[in-house]
């Protein structure tokens, strides 16, 4: 007897959904807002948004790989940028867990410095978990004293209660993903289309999509083009 598709964890169908948020003074959607994170964060309503994005500008990469903050030629652009401590990086964290909705979803973006060391001390006195992480491949060539860096990571995390059934409903994501992207515009445009794929995995059309440490707003982009509702900022907006 074959299996109802609805009975099986690669249903199609998301079961959960997204409480009606009304927005703060100051919170305009679909916005580029010039806004810091944090007080973004403190201005959005408890279990609220189904899915979060966030790629910290980590100071710790700069410190112990020792490019970027000397002037060297390829790293001007990164050093320029506002660096966060661990310290901060962990508010950010707490302050997204606590906007998620139970089951809602991270996608954090780091590199190969971080997946190697782990970035589980990061979620401490949070709810989030890590369930599944995706390669990006840049299709170019980045920096690094021996090998040069071509990809970038999103590590998925979940809130509780942790399940794929019912809550993620596209199954055909690969974990290796090829997009090239411009970064002329910004040193850490993201891939808008897997932004995108992510997204749309996650939530509904409509639904809130947050991003306080925008950077690009490619992940503004993404939502657009999904039919999501972005709502998110960046110091230089």
């Amino acid at each position: 007897m074959k299996r109802e598709t609805r009975n099986s964890v690669y249903s199609g169908v998301r079961r959960i959904s997204s409480p009606k948020l009304a927005l703060p003074p100051g919170l305009q959607p679909n916005t580029r807002l010039k806004m810091d994170g944090i007080e973004f964060l403190g201005k959005l309503p408890a279990k609220s948004v189904p899915v979060a994005f966030f790629d910290p500008q980590y100071r710790g990469v700069l410190d112990k790989l020792s490019y970027g903050n000397e002037g060297a030629n390829r790293g001007q652009r990164r050093a320029a940028l506002v660096q966060m401590g661990k310290d901060l990086i962990l508010e950010f964290l707490r302050g997204i867990d606590a906007a998620l909705i139970p089951s809602g979803h991270l996608f954090l973006w780091v590199d190969k410095f971080h997946v190697c060391e782990g970035v589980g001390s990061w979620l401490a006195g949070t709810e989030l978990g890590i369930v599944d992480l995706v390669t990006w491949d840049k299709e170019t060539f980045g920096m690094g004293y021996r090998t040069r860096r071509r990809a970038e990571y999103c590590v998925v995390l979940q809130k509780l209660p942790r399940r794929a059934k019912g809550v993620w409903k596209i199954h055909n994501i690969t974990d290796v993903h090829s997009e090239p992207v411009s970064r002329r515009d910004h040193p850490h445009a993201k891939p808008v289309d897997l932004q995108g794929k992510l997204m749309s995995a996650v939530s509904e059309e409509e639904d809130y999509v947050i991003d306080p440490a925008a950077g690009s707003f490619s992940v503004l982009e993404a939502a657009r083009e999904c039919g999501r509702t972005f709502l998110g900022c960046d110091l230089n907006g």
